[in-house]
């Protein structure tokens, strides 16, 4: 997974990859993490799956902006979700992509705190298209 030279890897759960711009306050700016497949998501669902996930781990005010399905993305296809959500701390929209390639399936996830898109979210999609499963 790429990203930013300034950002920082991160601990994840078992079998992920995360990184992280992290503030002066500890707060998570950005946060990109590729997580392989773990429940019943799919090409289909992904544009009510994510945001549902969201919602279950707690985030509020979950918001779907964009959603794409089944698109060509690199050597398979991906469905792709822009949303907004709230944490307890703060604020945050996220593009998150379920890309599929031949029976593999990994989720990649690009979000930073919506006071800090505007400065980040290029290097984010940047960080999307450049992954690969």
């Amino acid at each position: 997974m790429a990203y930013p030279p300034h950002w920082r890897r991160i601990a994840g759960d078992p079998g992920t990859v995360s990184a992280a711009l992290v503030g002066t306050d500890d707060n998570i700016v950005g946060y990109l993490n590729a997580t392989p497949r773990q429940a019943n998501e799919t090409l289909s669902n992904w544009a009510t799956f994510r945001p549902n996930h969201n919602a279950h781990e707690g985030d509020h005010h979950v918001h779907t902006l964009a959603a794409t399905r089944t698109v060509p993305f690199r050597s398979g296809h991906a469905s792709c979700v822009i949303d907004t959500y709230r944490t307890i701390r703060t604020a945050y929209r996220e593009i998150a992509c379920l890309v599929v390639r031949d029976r593999n399936a990994t989720v990649i996830v690009a979000a930073s705190t919506t006071a800090a898109w505007p400065d980040h979210y290029r290097q984010l999609e940047r960080a999307v298209q450049a992954f690969r499963t």
